[in-house]
């Protein structure tokens, strides 16, 4: 298994996202809907929205990082979420409300805005410094591909229980979804050293992001031994990551 996405493949599979979700939004949104509950608890659809924009907006902040600066793993950056989560909900709805005038037009700023200063810090794969700690910029936007992905799902899920339909179209982009998958994948068989694969990309986004309950059969649909001889392990202390 590869050990990471480089900045190309990451850079690619953001803005292949940020696109699908953009005309999602000019295909579903109203200002009604932005009022109705998400799937995650306490978050209105809004707010889910809102947090896109600041999830992106992480990279506009991020600057070069010192000398010496030894970067987190995506383990480890995705692992600093858990303790911030207060902070991120209070942000989120603030951020909602000051925008409810304009909630598009502000996460298409923020999208402007993060796009433009990806470019003032790459070509290469320098160390960053981002709001949770120094990280290879490779690693900094996969973890913006993951919040987008898992959000665009969450998204998805909330406006077809809204309408009370799922014929909404999908928000999801195939690409990034895939590359999400693996790096989570990654972030698993580095920790326990099995030789797994992907079988069901969004089943097993929404079981390593907490959005399912964990269920053994549930993980065997999601993953695949590469080898028929082996078997898919019990991941239930290991999940979720996010």
């Amino acid at each position: 298994m590869r050990t990471g996405a480089d900045v190309t493949a990451a850079r690619a599979a953001l803005h292949e996202q940020w696109d699908a979700l953009r005309r999602w939004v000019d295909q579903v949104g109203d200002a009604e809907l932005a009022a109705a509950p998400s799937v995650l608890d306490g978050w209105t659809v809004g707010e889910l929205w809102a947090h896109l924009g600041r999830a992106l907006e992480a990279l506009t902040v991020c600057t070069s990082a010192p000398a010496g600066a030894a970067p987190l793993s995506l383990r480890e950056y995705l692992g600093s979420y858990a303790a911030g989560a207060a902070e991120i909900a209070e942000t989120t709805r603030r951020l909602a409300a000051e925008q409810a005038a304009d909630p598009v037009g502000a996460v298409d700023r923020s999208a402007r805005a993060a796009f433009a200063r990806l470019d003032e810090l790459g070509p290469g794969d320098p160390v960053v410094r981002a709001r949770r700690g120094p990280v290879r910029l490779s690693t900094m936007i996969v973890s913006r591909v993951v919040e987008l992905v898992v959000h665009a799902d969450d998204l998805l899920l909330s406006v077809r229980r809204a309408h009370g339909t799922d014929t909404v179209p999908d928000p999801v982009h195939p690409g990034a979804l895939r590359l999400v998958a693996d790096e989570l994948l990654a972030i698993v068989v580095a920790r326990g050293g099995w030789d797994l694969e992907v079988a069901d990309a969004r089943t097993w986004v929404r079981l390593a992001a907490g959005r399912v309950p964990y269920d053994v059969d549930v993980l065997a649909d999601a993953l695949h031994p590469r080898y028929t001889s082996d078997a898919v392990p019990d991941l239930g202390r290991m999940l979720p990551l996010l």
